[in-house]
């Protein structure tokens, strides 16, 4: 078929709800690979499906803003994608693998918006300063697309790979953390399997959360107060199976727990 920006929005919609995965869009559209403002226009398609819908825009999330993860995917620049009400895990909710294709989940620090944070030219400070408070938390990754194999058109259309996400129960004021020496363990089926600090996270998250509001300012938006931002994984992302659990434990941030029904 033809695409375009409309019917690649429905279609990854679609495969969301219908559980389905499928092959990246830019084996078909090979445009789309680098077309990066054609993508996010895909994903605000995306956006004003979902809000048709019921769901509410709670805030913004960060993909790929770890070197580590950028080489892992592919992919050589982070992105910002949507958030919506129905992402939300509540915490100790299992994580509802019957509705997701093949999820990963990742560790994250997590910043709730005290004040508006429109770019262009944000700083790090200047972004660290709309900030209100700081969480650690866990994303619940899921593309669309079989094996995760994608560019940046493809991921970036597909709202970042969105699917669920928690946040721990210390909540904090970023004065009071310093966010690039803040560690996490991963704990996956009992064992510490990695660790990092939120330097991963662009040297320090609060360079993320800039970016963000940066990359926004380029389609007439910004960051309003109340949203909720993750900054992106902090280490790489790990499947979340029936029969396992994965948690994160934050050095100042207390621990985030997932697991599957049953468990």
């Amino acid at each position: 078929m033809a695409w375009d920006y409309e019917s690649v929005a429905a279609e990854l919609l679609a495969c969301e709800d219908e559980i389905r995965e499928r092959e990246p869009i830019s084996d078909e559209w090979p445009e789309l690979a680098g077309d990066i403002a054609g993508a996010y226009a895909i994903q605000d398609a995306n956006l004003a499906k979902r809000l048709a819908r019921g769901e509410k825009l709670i805030g913004v999330k960060l993909g790929l803003t770890s070197r580590a993860k950028q080489q892992r995917m592919g992919v050589d620049t982070p992105f910002v994608a949507w958030l919506t009400d129905a992402m939300i895990l509540p915490a100790g909710d299992p994580v509802p693998l019957d509705r997701l294709i093949h999820p990963r989940i990742e560790p994250e620090l997590v910043f709730v918006m005290k004040d508006r944070l429109e770019g262009p030219g944000v700083t790090a400070a200047q972004a660290m300063a709309a900030v209100g408070q700081v969480q650690g938390g866990g994303e619940v990754i899921d593309s669309r697309y079989r094996n995760f194999r994608f560019t940046a058109g493809d991921v970036i259309a597909d709202n970042a790979s969105s699917g669920r996400f928690s946040t721990g129960p210390i909540a904090v004021r970023p004065e009071d953390i310093d966010l690039s020496t803040e560690a996490v363990l991963v704990e996956v089926d009992g064992q510490i399997v990695d660790s990092a600090t939120g330097a991963a996270v662009q040297g320090h998250p609060g360079e993320a959360l800039a970016l963000a509001a940066n990359d926004l300012a380029k389609r007439g938006l910004a960051i309003e107060p109340g949203w909720i931002v993750l900054t992106g994984g902090i280490t790489d992302a790990y499947f979340a199976t029936a029969a396992g659990s994965i948690a994160f434990h934050f050095t100042n941030l207390g621990s985030v727990h997932f697991h599957a029904d049953g468990e």
